[in-house]
């Protein structure tokens, strides 16, 4: 039964089957085609392109053309020079250096003889008296010295009164020999004797009488070690330094140790600085002289050049003279040991007519590798002309130039800056680099 739900060959369910036609290939029966879906092939999808993507494409299309075309455009950036105007003003010259504050005048308080230290009547920053007493060293020792100094000189003069006393026995013997040889009661030989015994008395008395200078000679000397144990002030100032303490132990038997060290006057300061050989020839004795200390940064101070010191200083063959500049201290505010940053003051001129010293340095870019005596350049509607100066003091900043062409007013070149550059500074960071790199 199951055939006879199944279409016969050729047969389409549900619609009408039309009468075969002659095909000469045997294998077709129908005429009728039937349309069969074509599968797709993986990892391929059929690409369609309306008319909303140009739209997209066109902008991006334009956009390149114009980068393509700023790129090759901005083949050469316009010049933009920098100026400044020529004036009159001051000029000042000055030449720096390093220096350190330091009394006018310091003395340094020793002690000629070694001891202990019994006592100190002065301290840091003491007021002093010249002849005052400031230290005491142990004086039994030296007390004792010249105790015994006195008992030798004692006892030379005893043994001196001794050899005095013996000396006129020995003159009356000889006078008793003499008056018995004229009358021939002895020998010759008895006042031959008789008168060495004289001249050897004579002799002793003249070594005891150097021995009792000897020996007073030691007393004096004991006596003045003595006197040293008081240490006293030569000068009237201020105790500066205070390097010992009681119970120290000081030793002079090498080098005398240094004490004390007394400012004589702290009012009056110097400072001693440094400078070049290359600066050298423009300090002279008199030049005002300015510095500043690191106590008072915004307080500067103002000195005088009291000599320049013949005497070289070498360091690592770098030859330096030193400079004393003097300065009033009558506030107490500069102390010993400070350091001062100098600048004394070579030349000076009020009304100088005057050009930045950058001015004189540039040279346009055709210009380059030629040499030409000081020039500055001025800028004529856009025109760079040549104007040959001459040039005195500088301070760095400005140079002073000698009267001639230039006048009041004129513009110099001190600069070029590109275009690129102003809009380099505006732009942000990775933006107008394209020209940069050409």
């Amino acid at each position: 039964m199951e055939s006879e739900h199944q279409p016969a060959l050729g047969q389409d369910t549900g619609t009408a089957t039309s009468p075969p036609s002659q095909s000469p290939n045997p294998l077709v029966v129908s005429q009728r085609t039937t349309t069969m879906p074509v599968p797709a092939i993986p990892g391929r999808t059929p690409r369609r392109m309306g008319r909303s993507g140009w739209w997209l494409i066109v902008p991006v299309l334009l956009l390149v053309a114009w980068a393509i075309w700023y790129w090759v455009s901005a083949a050469r950036p316009v010049i933009q020079y920098k100026t400044a105007v020529v004036d009159r003003g001051p000029v000042t010259t000055v030449v720096t250096a390093t220096g350190t504050v330091n009394p006018v005048t310091s003395v340094q308080v020793g002690s000629q003889v070694s001891g202990k230290i019994r006592a100190l009547y002065a301290d840091f920053n003491s007021e002093v008296t010249s002849s005052q007493l400031i230290a005491q060293i142990d004086p039994a020792p030296f007390r004792t010295r010249v105790n015994q100094a006195r008992a030798t000189l004692r006892s030379a003069r005893g043994t001196l009164v001794k050899s005095r006393a013996l000396l006129a026995q020995r003159k009356l013997e000889l006078d008793r020999m003499v008056s018995l040889r004229q009358q021939r009661f002895v020998a010759q030989s008895e006042l031959d004797l008789a008168r060495t015994n004289f001249l050897e008395a004579q002799a002793q008395v003249e070594v005891n009488h150097a021995q009792v200078d000897q020996a007073e000679a030691a007393l004096a000397n004991a006596e003045l070690d003595l006197g040293y144990t008081k240490i006293y002030s030569p000068v009237d100032g201020t105790v500066i330094s205070r390097n010992v303490d009681v119970g120290q132990t000081v030793v002079a038997t090498f080098q005398t140790p240094t004490l004390f060290v007394i400012a004589q006057d702290l009012t009056y300061m110097q400072v001693n600085t440094n400078v070049s050989e290359a600066d050298i020839g423009g300090v002279t004795e008199g030049t005002r002289a300015h510095f500043t200390v690191d106590a008072y940064p915004s307080q500067p101070f103002t000195g005088t050049v009291e000599q320049v010191r013949n005497a070289p200083i070498s360091i690592q063959n770098v030859v330096t003279y030193d400079v004393v500049v003097t300065v009033a201290n009558p506030e107490l505010k500069l102390k010993p040991g400070m350091t001062a940053n100098v600048s004394i003051v070579t030349a000076h001129k009020d009304q100088a007519l005057r050009v930045p010293a950058v001015a004189l340095r540039f040279k346009p870019p055709e210009a380059l590798g030629d040499k030409l005596p000081p020039t500055v350049w001025l800028l004529d509607d856009g025109r760079l002309g040549p104007v040959s100066v001459e040039p005195g003091i500088t301070d760095g900043a400005y140079t002073e130039v000698a009267p001639g062409p230039l006048q009041p007013g004129d513009r110099v070149v001190t600069g070029i800056e590109s275009p690129e550059e102003v809009e380099g500074k505006e732009l942000p960071p990775g933006f107008g680099m394209g020209p940069r790199f050409r």
